[in-house]
């Protein structure tokens, strides 16, 4: 690797903490790491880091909490949830606190690997077009990559790193149907099935912001059996 991308490693059991730190430097990363979730947010909000390895039942503050205090910091850097909680409702939890991806323990160090270099790809190129100070607008939408903001008719919402990419692939394709598919592999760099429903979460946090009314969406609009459409002009 040309750059040493450095990692934040925060769990509280010493095995899974010491597993993970062992594989993730073998692959050519700088790790860092926290026992507990206090010494994990104190770490991420005092050092430098290029991704964090989040658990989530930790002593003196839980993962879920870390990752909101990391948001409201208005650090942008990816957080993949390494946890035991593995419900929908765990899962969207940890997304509406601004996590980026969740993996459900026991996991396979493979998979580990492979969604952190998702996650950096996916944040390099982030990087590289809020250099530019891009702003793309399509009818009532803008969105800024620099501050990972959309404006929706004069109303300003702050967006997960995950909840701009899926926007972003919309708005390249607005009024036309994104498939799936499509998403997960422009998002997160693969197509699995087993993400769909991880995928849809994200996209009804995304309403959650952008909608006047989510019960009866105006912009996002959920296309059977193909994926999602945006209307960014807000028509049906």
């Amino acid at each position: 690797m040309t750059t040493e991308k450095r990692i934040l490693i925060v769990d509280d059991d010493d095995e899974i903490r010491e597993l993970l730190e062992f594989d993730v430097r073998a692959s050519g990363y700088f790790v860092d790491t926290a026992c507990d979730g206090l010494e994990g947010l104190n770490k991420a909000l005092n050092n430098t880091y290029d991704l964090i390895l989040l658990d989530v039942m930790m002593p003196k503050m839980n993962g879920f909490d870390v990752c909101k205090n990391i948001r409201q910091a208005r650090l942008a850097i990816p957080i993949l949830m390494l946890t035991a909680k593995g419900t929908i409702d765990d899962k969207t939890e940890g997304f509406d606190c601004g996590a980026d991806d969740y993996l459900v323990k026991p996991f396979d160090i493979q998979e580990v690997l492979l969604r952190i270099r998702v996650l950096l790809r996916r944040n390099q190129i982030e990087d590289t077009t809020a250099l530019s100070d891009e702003v793309l607008k399509a009818g009532d939408i803008e969105i800024f990559p620099e501050t990972l903001e959309a404006v929706i008719v004069n109303k300003k919402v702050k967006l997960t790193p995950t909840e701009f990419e899926i926007l972003y692939c919309l708005m390249q394709h607005f009024n036309n149907p994104v498939t799936l598919a499509t998403l997960l592999d422009e998002v997160w760099g693969y197509d699995s099935n087993e993400d769909v429903r991880m995928l849809r979460v994200h996209v009804g946090g995304l309403r959650n912001k952008i909608e006047p009314d989510t019960k009866h969406p105006k912009y996002l609009h959920t296309v059977t059996n193909v994926g999602y459409k945006l209307t960014p002009f807000g028509e049906g």
